[in-house]
């Protein structure tokens, strides 16, 4: 055991290996809600004892057999509270070996329950968001906030997905080749989702949470090998690592945001800016082109610019044209009324912008606020795009992003002061 306590590094480890753990325990005894309330105890008395006892040699076996003692209880009191013979205790108990019996193998489960959570008990919409909570451990709000919903309406849609499975009778278990290709869509919205959820987290002080945006990475990369002539898997990773490559440039000293046309450029990752304009390059041969091509083709215009004032801005604005016909996504028709602006004048694209005020699904949201106080700051209207910074960071639940918005209205606001 090592002589330490709980710290920041450790809890990263528990969060990497739950949904690892918790493939496992539900590969062995087929029920996802329980399994998921025997992780989640295991986890608390990780959190509990580890401070005091040290972290084990081998962590993830630890969870594991915490977390079968707790299923095992489980199976017990249930068999017990409905009075089944002693024949049918025994054979649970089969399917539960002892503590000692659990394999410490360092298999990675995560993908596996990865295609597990997309169950086909489930609406697509539903088995997204447990899948977010079961693989990429993010709360409800993070998960309402990536949908554009009510926390409440989260959490009711996440414990009627457990309810559909249960009453199903259909059992989690490994997917065929073809399940798996009707799962892939799912999948690969997944870990999208994750990935946006790293690289800007919508909740809390931290602008990035690098093991997650990491994770979806590493996933990625798994399905990928798994699936290595799907072209939309390539433009997921190519997406991803186009993106990834500005991180570090993206994030000031005291993790204050810094906006992409004022990074310093030379601290991009030129390695991952390569793999990922190989990986785009064939993929978009294959011909068949998807979204995630399309969005990592916008990623690899803006890597590939030396300035952001030599920008390929025409290309982006034609990549975004060929979006919008494929997806009714608010955010793509926000980043297309963006592009607009930039080639057409700002105010052509603040016309774009009114026809997303209806939308129902960016009611109310910062980013709509922030994209139209920027064009308004474009189009010189100062005081009118302070008022909507503000606006923004109000909305916003992200400290960092509030922080970056309100400095962009109070620097505004000190213009128009000097003004003449």
């Amino acid at each position: 055991m090592m002589d330490r306590g709980l710290d920041i590094r450790s809890e990263h480890l528990l969060r990497d290996l739950a949904p690892q753990v918790l493939g496992v325990v539900i590969r062995r005894f087929r029920d996802f809600a329980a399994a998921e309330d025997a992780v989640q105890e295991a986890l608390i008395a990780a959190a509990l004892q580890w401070p005091r006892e040290g972290i084990p040699d081998n962590p993830r076996a630890w969870l594991i057999r915490v977390a079968f003692r707790r299923m095992t209880d489980h199976v017990r009191s249930e068999l017990a509270r409905r009075q089944r013979e002693t024949a049918a205790v025994a054979d649970m108990e089969q399917l539960a070996p002892p503590v000692d019996a659990v394999s410490e193998s360092d298999q990675d489960d995560t993908l596996i329950l990865l295609f597990m959570c997309c169950h086909p008990a489930l609406t697509s919409p539903s088995a997204i968001a447990l899948t977010l909570r079961a693989v990429g451990g993010l709360t409800t709000a993070e998960i309402a906030n990536a949908f554009l919903v009510p926390e409440a309406t989260m959490a009711q849609r996440i414990s009627r997905a457990k309810s559909s499975i249960k009453a199903s009778g259909v059992p989690f278990g490994l997917p065929t080749s073809e399940e798996r290709e009707q799962r892939l869509r799912a999948v690969l919205h997944v870990l999208y989702l994750i990935y946006n959820e790293g690289y800007t987290s919508s909740i809390g002080p931290h602008l990035q949470r690098l093991e997650l945006s990491r994770e979806a990475i590493r996933l990625t990369r798994a399905v990928h090998v798994l699936l290595p002539d799907d072209a939309e898997v390539a433009g997921l990773l190519a997406l991803m690592l186009l993106t990834d490559a500005r991180s570090t440039a993206r994030m000031g000293t005291d993790e204050e945001l810094i906006p992409l046309p004022r990074q310093n450029r030379a601290l991009w990752d030129q390695t991952k800016i390569s793999e990922g304009i190989a990986l785009l390059t064939a993929a978009l041969a294959k011909g068949s082109i998807g979204a995630y091509q399309l969005q990592a083709a916008v990623a690899a215009v803006h890597d590939e610019a030396a300035r952001a004032e030599e920008t390929d801005w025409p290309q982006i604005l034609a990549l975004y044209e060929l979006l919008k016909c494929m997806s009714d996504n608010p955010m793509v028709t926000l980043n297309h009324a963006i592009a607009v602006a930039m080639v057409h004048g700002p105010s052509n694209g603040l016309e774009l912008l009114r026809a997303l005020d209806s939308d129902t699904r960016l009611a109310g949201h910062h980013r709509l606020d922030a994209v139209r106080a920027h064009l308004l700051e474009m189009a010189g209207d100062h005081e009118t795009a302070s008022k909507h910074y503000r606006i923004a960071a109000g909305r916003t639940t992200s400290i960092p992003e509030r922080n970056y918005l309100m400095r962009q209205a109070a620097r505004l606001s000190k213009t128009d002061e000097m003004a003449p």
